[in-house]
């Protein structure tokens, strides 16, 4: 075959029998060329180039040469071909939490932006300061966002579709969710903020429920980013993560001491929240927690619907 049809027919075949060392290079080639990721396996020095050239070369750790395990970027130590595929599962659920943490932080950054932003030109004062922002980035950065990248494998991780070549990890699905969440925390911070003005609450106090209001949002955003897609509405699918409950408790404890110790008030400018504020807080995070939960249920629905055949019906 010439080159064009032979990547035509790699679309389309499975398995190329007897293939020389030179017809494995042509085929990682081939297959490249219509954006696919190759690995290809192999033990003899022949093999070398077609490893060299695939995107995961893979030597065998017993019956491989040295030459070939250079060539490799992976060796099986047990020449086990399942170890691939337990390699596949991890770099997946490793790409998903990568996912999954990028979509958690953003959306605190656009919301803390657009507070500022909605603060100035609409010509309010601002309900977070600056040292408060800071705060808020340290607490989700360290006691939240690393409990993601501890997700375990989620159920149907292996029977997904593999990701295009080109596929930016930050997608149209990322932007819309970064923006959505975004938007939601920021009507939360707002809310907290002015339902304390209204009951004529000082400037430290009304700012000190925003933060918290803030906090406690993304303490639910972390339950619903749990899984992109599907559902967080039970006790079960929080049960994998056995950090998610030290996270909690960790930002818990510190906002506890922002809200309540003086040297902490006495740097950012806050004042201690009455008991009778924080069932309304925990309820307005729940409302937050819905809404999320109900964009994602649009989501699998509309998903759902594009992918189900319209079956034609016959004349009668």
């Amino acid at each position: 075959m010439d080159t064009a049809t032979l990547q035509d027919r790699v679309r389309e075949v499975d398995v190329f029998a007897r293939a020389s060392p030179e017809h494995k290079l042509r085929l990682v080639k081939a297959i490249q060329a219509n954006k696919q990721i190759v690995a290809m396996t192999g033990d003899g020095v022949n093999d070398a180039p077609s490893l060299k050239k695939a995107d995961v070369g893979v030597a065998m750790g017993i019956k491989g040469t040295e030459v070939t395990k250079e060539a490799a970027e992976m060796v099986l130590a047990d020449d086990n071909f399942a170890s691939i595929t337990a390699a596949v599962k991890e770099g997946r659920t490793v790409y998903n939490n990568i996912e999954k943490a990028i979509l958690f932080m953003l959306p605190t950054n656009v919301a803390q932006a657009l507070v500022i932003m909605v603060a100035i030109f609409v010509g309010f004062t601002a309900p977070i300061t600056a040292p408060q922002i800071l705060w808020v980035n340290m607490v989700t950065s360290v006691a939240l966002g690393l409990v993601i990248s501890f997700e375990p494998h989620e159920l149907d991780v292996m029977q997904r579709l593999p990701s295009a070549v080109d596929r930016p990890i930050l997608n149209r699905f990322g932007v819309w969710r970064v923006v959505f969440v975004g938007l939601a925390l920021l009507a939360l911070t707002l809310w907290a903020f002015f339902w304390m003005k209204s009951k004529d609450a000082p400037d430290d106090l009304a700012r000190a429920v925003a933060v918290n209001a803030l906090v406690i949002g993304q303490v639910f955003y972390l339950l619903n980013s749990r899984y992109k897609l599907d559902s967080s509405l039970s006790f079960k699918a929080h049960l994998g993560n056995k950090y998610l409950l030290i996270g909690i408790a960790a930002v818990v404890i510190l906002q506890l001491l922002f809200t309540y110790t003086p040297p902490f008030q006495t740097l950012f400018e806050t004042a201690a929240i009455p008991l009778w504020a924080w069932p309304w807080l925990l309820l307005g995070g729940l409302v937050f927690f819905l809404v999320v939960e109900t964009e994602k249920f649009i989501i699998r629905v509309s998903r759902s619907a594009a992918d189900t055949p319209v079956l034609a019906q016959s004349p009668a």
